[in-house]
């Protein structure tokens, strides 16, 4: 019914009105605002290391970050910021505030190496729809790209900036400004992002737990040094001789192969293009290895070994430690093994990072997994990787995390999530995992694997859930039925109201166009729960599944480091 009496109690200690947190919480009605003065004052603001550079009110039609234009958008005032926290840092922030503030405040997150703020266009037009103030930034990586982050070699500001510090500048600024033009202060923060925007989500739960109550994060690049050795390894096995080199149609004899394999294995039922449960698939790719009778695209022994050591994943040749967990089974036609079809052979993609270390003509046949891993961890893990499975400050506070990884993700091992999640659980349970220690953990976090979603979209699977921001699904107090369709609405459903979400219902539309119709839906559930067929009704409905226990997992990277 209503907010939890600590919810409460912390407004009070914000100052809040009580009944001022009664309006904003149960009925999600808009907060009156007394205003320090017009948007465009907001120029001569003396910010900590920054300058705002306009402060302008807009309203209708709007071009966003991404360079599209957005029609009947409410009125709010935008705000560009330039932050310089250090002597290298120029970290440029975009903050937007409706003027039918809920007081809210989202920050969102990156992808790749950022370098712009373009992605979070869609993000920013459906907070202020809904009445929430948000905020974006670049990761002070500019003139860097989505893919190329050669502009940072020689810039380790910029390394710190790229690993925790832009998103926490980000967070302060646009907080101190939302006080100067409200006359208040949020009364709840959101962080939402995937990818890198994933990882700033990890990072912010674990260096900075007071700077949100929620953080919804997907497909997160958060073991970084690690996870980019995992992309290397895969482009290094498929370009060790021209004779492994897979074609786009034997990528797909694979994923096709593993599905007749695993389909049933794996939980799904018939008609299924994807795999419910990777890691219950076991496929070797001596399965289509070329004989007698093997199929128009089958592998030869060079590619056999290199799809098998693909699926295991590098490892340190001295310790034999594994460096990353391997490729996922049915997810090789994705991007075709990481973009294998697309590059020409002379370097793999996001290989910038090594080159931080390495130097700029660093090439990926140099790098040793022993001695080089070790060197890269030494350099940049301490400020990227954010694998600290201590979330003690962050559930101290009341904070809600809420993180979902695709099981078709080609690009981050879904795995290294699984790896995340189990760690967090065996430090609530003092280094053992039990069945009290995941009741523990998902008092405050829950994982939400999707399966058939690549990364972070996409894919043959449900893979719409709010997670991408397609369409407008209205935050409403008290929650609507669409709130388990919505991940973010169902993060603020558990922050604000204390209402856990037990399962959040993914959509696959037709083509992946919500306006031709929905072709199917399935839970997604807590893990390590997974939705299973009831036996009842149709396989298209979510209401045919039920969210059921799996076996206690296991992680494959912190056991053997």
């Amino acid at each position: 019914m209503g907010a939890p009496m600590r919810h409460l109690r912390w407004r009070f200690e914000r100052g809040l009105h009580p009944l001022a947190v009664c309006v904003g919480i149960f009925f999600g009605a808009t907060i009156p605002q007394a205003h320090a003065g017009p948007c465009e004052n907001l120029v001569t603001a003396q910010l900590p290391n920054a300058t705002v550079t306009s402060a302008a009110m807009l309203s209708g039609s709007v071009t966003a970050p991404n360079g599209k234009k957005y029609p009947n958008l409410p009125a709010f005032c935008a705000v560009s910021i330039l932050a310089t926290p250090s002597s290298d840092s120029a970290i440029n922030i975009v903050l937007w505030m409706p003027m039918n503030w809920t007081g809210r405040f989202e920050g969102t997150g990156n992808g790749g190496y950022a370098g712009n703020i373009a992605i979070d266009g869609p993000a920013m037009v459906y907070a202020v729809k809904n009445g929430i103030a948000v905020a974006a930034s670049d990761m002070g990586t500019v003139p860097s790209t989505n893919n190329d982050g050669d502009a940072m070699i020689g810039h380790p500001q910029k390394w710190i900036d790229f690993g925790y510090r832009a998103t926490h500048v980000m967070t302060e600024l646009s907080k101190d400004l939302i006080r100067r033009f409200y006359n208040r202060g949020p009364t709840y923060s959101y962080f939402n992002g995937c990818s890198t925007g994933g990882q700033q989500a990890l990072m912010t739960a674990q260096r900075f737990p007071a700077d949100y109550d929620g953080i919804l994060g997907g497909d997160p690049a958060h073991d970084r040094t690690h996870a980019h050795v995992g992309v290397l390894w895969i482009y290094a096995q498929l370009h060790r001789h021209p004779t492994t080199y897979l074609t786009s149609g034997q990528v797909n004899q694979i994923t096709s192969s593993v599905l007749q394999a695993c389909l049933k294995t794996s939980g799904g039922v018939a008609g299924d293009t994807f795999l419910t449960d990777p890691s219950q698939c076991h496929w070797s790719a001596a399965a289509l290895a070329c004989k007698n009778g093997a199929p128009a695209n089958c592998l030869n022994p060079s590619q056999v070994i290199a799809v098998n050591a693909i699926y295991a994943g590098p490892r340190d040749p001295v310790t034999h430690a594994r460096l990353f967990p391997g490729s996922v089974r049915g997810s090789e036609n994705a991007t075709s093994f990481g973009w294998n079809d697309t590059e020409s052979g002379n370097e793999p993609q996001f290989d910038s990072l090594f080159k931080w270390v390495f130097g700029a003509q660093w090439q990926y046949s140099q790098f040793d997994y022993h001695q080089s891993m070790k060197q890269l961890d030494s350099i940049l893990a301490p400020i990227l990787n954010a694998d600290n499975s201590n979330l003690s400050r962050f559930h101290a506070r009341g904070g809600k995390l809420m993180m979902y990884h695709g099981w078709a993700d080609p690009l981050v091992s879904p795995q290294s999530t699984i790896d995340y999640f189990v760690n967090v659980v065996k430090a609530q349970g003092g280094g053992k995992y039990s069945a009290a220690a995941l009741r523990n953990t998902q008092s405050f976090f829950r994982l939400f694997m999707v399966p058939g979603m690549n990364h972070c979209a996409g894919g043959p699977g449900p893979n719409a859930f709010g997670n991408q921001f397609s369409g407008t699904i209205a935050v409403t107090d008290p929650p609507s039925r669409d709130a388990q369709h919505h991940a973010l609405t169902a993060l603020i459903q558990w922050v604000e109201h204390g209402r856990a979400p037990d399962q959040i219902v993914a959509t696959k539309y037709v083509n992946d166009v919500r306006q031709q119709g929905i072709a199917m839906q399935r839970p997604l559930c807590p893990y390590p729960q997974v939705a299973r067929y009831s036996g009842r009704g149709s396989t298209n409905a979510a209401s045919s599944f039920r969210c059921t226990v799996s076996p206690a997992p296991k992680a494959q990277v912190a056991e053997t480091r």
